[in-house]
C-alpha cells in the first residue's frame, strides 16, 4: 500500500552528511531520539495551552517536518554508526507513539474531541501492531496508508489550513472519520503482513 513512507530512503540520503557530522561531534542515536520526543511535547503543550491558537497550529508542519528529520536521523545514527541497543529500540518505539499523542491530542480543543481521542488511540495500535510483528518472526511492519508519516501530513496539513483559517473547525471534524477508516485498514495490513512474515 503506497505510503509517504515510500520517500524515506531519499530523505535520509539528503541527511546522511548531517548525520555523520553528528556523529564525530559525539551525539548518540538516543539523544536525538528523546530531542525529537521533547520538540514534540513542546509544540503539543503550545498548542493545548494557547488554546490551538491559529499560529501554534500554522507552524504545526514546521515542527513535523524537524521531527520526521530527527527520527530518520536517530535511525541512520543506530544502523551506520553502531549505536544499536535493546534500550534504544524500546526508547524510539515509545518516543514515536509519545509524540504523536502529544501533537495530536492538542487537536480535540479544535473539533469532534472523541473522534480525535480515538484517531489518536488507533494510531497508537497502527504502531504496536507494527512493532510486535518480530515476536511471530516477521520484520517491524511499516505497511501504509496512515503511518507515522502519514499522519504526520494529514496533521500537518490540517494544522496549517486550521490556523490560517482556509477551513472551518467543523471540516476537520469530518476528516477525522477519514483518519479513523484509513487507521483500521492499516492495522489490517500490518497485521496480514506481519503473519506473511514479511515487511515492505
Amino acid at each position: 500500500m503506497a505510503s509517504i513512507y515510500d520517500l524515506k530512503p531519499r530523505f535520509q540520503a539528503i541527511l546522511r552528511p548531517i548525520c555523520s557530522k553528528l556523529a564525530e561531534k559525539g551525539v548518540t542515536a538516543n539523544q536525538v531520539t528523546g530531542a525529537a520526543m521533547a520538540l514534540s511535547f513542546a509544540h503539543g503543550a503550545w498548542i493545548w495551552f494557547s488554546g490551538a491558537s491559529g499560529i501554534s497550529l500554522a507552524l504545526l508542519p514546521l515542527t513535523l517536518f524537524i521531527r520526521m528529520a530527527l527520527n530518520a536521523i536517530d535511525g541512520m545514527l543506530a544502523r551506520e554508526f553502531d549505536m544499536k541497543s535493546r534500550f534504544g529500540a524500546l526508547f524510539n518505539e515509545l518516543a514515536d507513539v509519545l509524540s504523536d499523542a502529544a501533537l495530536y491530542l492538542p487537536f480535540a480543543l479544535v473539533a469532534a474531541p472523541s473522534l480525535l481521542v480515538l484517531v489518536v488511540v488507533l494510531a497508537i495500535i497502527v504502531e504496536m501492531t507494527g512493532a510486535i510483528a518480530p515476536m511471530i518472526d516477521a520484520e517491524r511492519q511499516y505497511q501504509g496508508p496512515f503511518g507515522k508519516s502519514d499522519r504526520a501530513a494529514f496533521f500537518g496539513i490540517a494544522g496549517f489550513l486550521l490556523g490560517c483559517g482556509f477551513i472551518p473547525a467543523g471540516w476537520f471534524g469530518w476528516t477525522l472519520w477519514i483518519a479513523l477508516i484509513v487507521s483500521v485498514w492499516t492495522i489490517a495490513n500490518r497485521m496480514r503482513g506481519a503473519l506473511a512474515g514479511g515487511s515492505r
